[in-house]
């Protein structure tokens, strides 16, 4: 999953000498012919395609080549796509910081409810462990963030700019519109087959240039395609930063951030060739828009410093990234700020967690919470709250961690890791009836957590209900996307020797909708290699 320049690279051909003056005066004359034809070539898919005038009509842009791909193909793609990530070892598959982004991707979302739009989307927002300072967005409302990018966010207000940029992405619906562009750019290489092969009898060169020609066009077009998506892309979540109360100053001060990062390649590149505009364009365009909008400032959440200490922890877990954790720590704790000194000792109890000494995270994290009370509004964290109930789950203090997850749940009634970590913590205590009736309780209430199902599956597994084990397993395989997997584990049960009738039937049911579902993902399968 790591990001490289989409660049286009052209190789001169070798210069040949002709024979003679026949044999120049030949292909002079195929390069009129060629040029001619490329002309006609050009003219084609301009007279198919909409006006080029993506940067300027906002907010919702394109024309019929949204038919290409329908709001609900596109969530069945991006949750296909998800399903990939999420069996990736780079995946951050970490409860408090997709928590945290979910929760403050909604915020900004919620700034500007049109970019639902017709669509309709359900945005969910992740992480991955990945050095370049980069996001992206898949379709049906799926974007990633990379580890690197909230690290280099220097301010909330950052961080907005980036999955506000993103948001634009999706709520303008550019992977179906460029899908439809693509679909009518794919006339300019069979037109320029056609008169490639008509021009193949009289001269070779001519078709050689005519087929070329046609093929770079149609790169052309989609390369400016892609700069223009990211023009709107910007001034989209420009109006979404504006309206969500961040500093749109932000998305400038970042954007130099990302500058100076990829100046090593960027610098190298001509205007022409890239997908992405020019990132000094792009700063000139936004300080263009905001020069007459009044600063305002935005202080930042304490769960936002949390959630950068966090994923620098949880970015690299070798002995190496663990040296490093500590040492950025440690400069953090000099610099005397709260916030900081907060956000580096969460990170420290953390590593400490991770390296198993627990007595020093529980000191760290008691530290934290003491400086935390002096601004009631930094008390209320779900994220320390939950590292104290993962240091009582890893030190085998079950009573504690019990009564731990027990108020934390009871304060943060949304956070969905806590509710899990309450029926982690039941099962650490041998209290498995409790957690499995209160798992069966959450998994009607949130039927697309595969997690409830799995721990499900190891509180049966402790009470030896084979049969209602597998059970649960074939569920969480089922919301994985791994249908044969649930249905290899529906036969697992079957043959459990504690299956009850009522099992039984329960087995036939969920067969029956598998097999559905396997057999229309075969036929959607079919469909894509035809």
């Amino acid at each position: 999953m790591k990001s490289k320049p989409n660049l286009l690279l052209i190789t001169p051909s070798a210069k040949r000498r002709p024979a003679g003056v026949a044999a120049w005066t030949r292909r002079f004359a195929a390069r009129r012919l060629a040029a001619a034809a490329f002309a006609i070539l050009a003219a084609i898919p301009f007279a198919l395609a909409p006006p080029d005038n993506i940067a300027q009509n906002l907010p919702n842009l394109g024309g019929t080549e949204r038919e290409e791909l329908s709001p609900a193909l596109e969530r069945k793609l991006g949750e296909q796509i998800m399903r990939d990530i999420r069996r990736d070892r780079d995946y951050l598959d970490d409860a408090p910081t997709l928590e945290y982004l979910n929760s403050f991707g909604a915020t900004l979302v919620a700034a500007r409810p049109e970019v639902r739009g017709e669509s309709g989307y359900d945005f969910f927002f992740f992480a991955v462990r990945d050095p370049t300072l980069n996001a992206f967005a898949l379709p049906g409302g799926f974007i990633g963030m990379h580890s690197a990018l909230i690290l280099a966010a220097q301010t909330e207000s950052e961080l907005a700019s980036v999955m506000s940029h993103e948001i634009g992405h999706v709520s303008q619906r550019h992977i179906a519109r460029m899908l439809g562009n693509q679909r009518q750019d794919a006339l300019i290489p069979l037109a320029s087959m056609v008169l490639g092969a008509l021009a193949a009898r009289s001269s070779p060169d001519l078709a050689a240039a005519t087929m070329m020609g046609g093929q770079g066009l149609a790169i052309q077009r989609q390369l400016n395609f892609s700069r223009d998506a990211e023009r709107e892309a910007d001034r989209v979540g420009l109006q979404i930063l504006r309206d969500g109360g961040y500093e749109t100053s932000g998305m400038v001060a970042f954007f130099s951030r990302m500058q100076s990062a990829s100046r090593a390649y960027n610098d190298t590149v001509p205007a022409y060739l890239r997908s992405h505009p020019l990132t000094t364009e792009r700063i000139a365009d936004i300080q263009a828009r905001i020069r007459d909008q009044r600063y305002r400032q935005r202080a930042d959440s304490l769960d936002f410093h949390l959630v950068r200490a966090r994923v620098r922890v949880l970015q690299d877990d070798s002995v190496q990234g663990r040296r490093e954790a500590a040492l950025a720590f440690d400069s953090q704790l000099v610099q005397k700020g709260r916030l900081q000194t907060i956000a580096a000792k969460y990170g420290l109890a953390l590593l400490a967690l991770r390296q198993g000494e627990h007595a020093r995270a529980q000191g760290l994290l008691q530290e934290v919470r003491a400086a935390a009370q002096s601004a009631p509004a930094m008390a209320n964290s779900a994220m320390l709250a939950s590292l104290g109930v993962e240091i009582r789950l890893a030190a085998g203090q079950t009573g504690d961690a019990v009564r731990e997850a027990d108020a934390a749940r009871a304060q943060f009634p949304l956070a969905r890791g806590i509710a899990r970590q309450y029926a982690e913590a039941l099962m650490a205590a041998s209290r498995h009836d409790e957690a499995i009736r209160y798992l069966r309780d959450q998994a009607q209430l949130y039927r697309q957590e595969p997690q409830l199902q799995d721990l499900l599956a190891k509180a049966y597994a402790a009470q030896g209900k084979q049969a209602l084990q597998h059970l649960a397993l074939a569920e969480a395989y089922a919301l994985n996307g791994s249908v044969p997997a649930a249905l290899d584990q529906l036969q697992i049960a079957r043959r459990s020797p504690d299956a009850s009738f009522y099992d039984q039937s329960v087995i036939d049911a969920r067969e029956r909708d598998f097999q559905a579902r396997r057999r229309q993902e075969l036929e959607d399968e079919g469909k894509k290699v035809r």
